[in-house]
């Protein structure tokens, strides 16, 4: 029993519960993957919780290497950052056929009552979201107005991701993510206009 095993199981659980998700995805789906005697799985995990816990766990732990580097790679400027990330997406929708979906989101919605440890799981995948949008937008200091709620603008911004994926899903077309994009851009340009008003000096 090493390591080796529990991230292949791990890991392989993750890619089984985007694609079919959660509730359909069984501990024998698992095995059949991975190629793992069930006493190796049930050493580690005692129920299929239990993977989804560490599933949950690896999204919060890989956030930085598996979401916001690769997005942000070559992006300097704090603002571009935040539509680096969303564009992430919608590369995801547009080579999935609009079939991609955040895995967290998805999660979320397929699971109605989850049990506390699950719910504070997803809870602080969402938060980190919210907290790596917050950076930027803090890092942008005074091209945003002065008296602007710098969270809640970051929750907003995971609220139109969400969304923006799910009508883009349900209608297989990627437009949709497009034209909520759009609006949300054409409020940080509002925003971005407004402080530049403000570092006016008044005549």
């Amino acid at each position: 029993m090493n390591a080796d095993t529990r991230q292949r199981i791990v890991m392989t659980a993750m890619e089984l519960f985007w694609e079919k998700g959660f509730q359909s995805t069984s501990i024998s789906d698992i095995l059949s993957r991975t190629q793992v005697h069930s006493g190796s799985l049930y050493h580690f995990f005692p129920g299929k919780q239990d993977v989804l816990a560490a599933v949950l766990e690896a999204y919060r732990d890989g956030i930085e290497e598996w979401l916001l580097k690769p997005a942000w790679s070559g992006v300097d400027d704090p603002v571009e950052r935040i539509f680096a990330l969303l564009n992430g997406y919608r590369t995801q929708l547009v080579t999935t056929d609009c079939t991609y979906g955040c895995p967290i989101g998805s999660l979320a919605l397929e699971l109605h009552e989850p049990d506390l440890r699950i719910r504070e799981l997803l809870a602080i995948n969402f938060a980190q979201w919210t907290d790596a949008i917050q950076r930027c937008l803090d890092e942008a200091g005074d091209r945003l107005p002065a008296d602007l709620d710098r969270r809640r603008l970051a929750e907003f911004t995971l609220t139109v991701m969400e969304g923006a994926i799910m009508q883009a899903r349900t209608y297989r077309d990627v437009a949709c993510f497009d034209r909520n994009v759009a609006v949300l851009r054409e409020h940080f340009d509002l925003l971005l206009a407004a402080a530049r008003q403000e570092r006016v000096p008044a005549e």
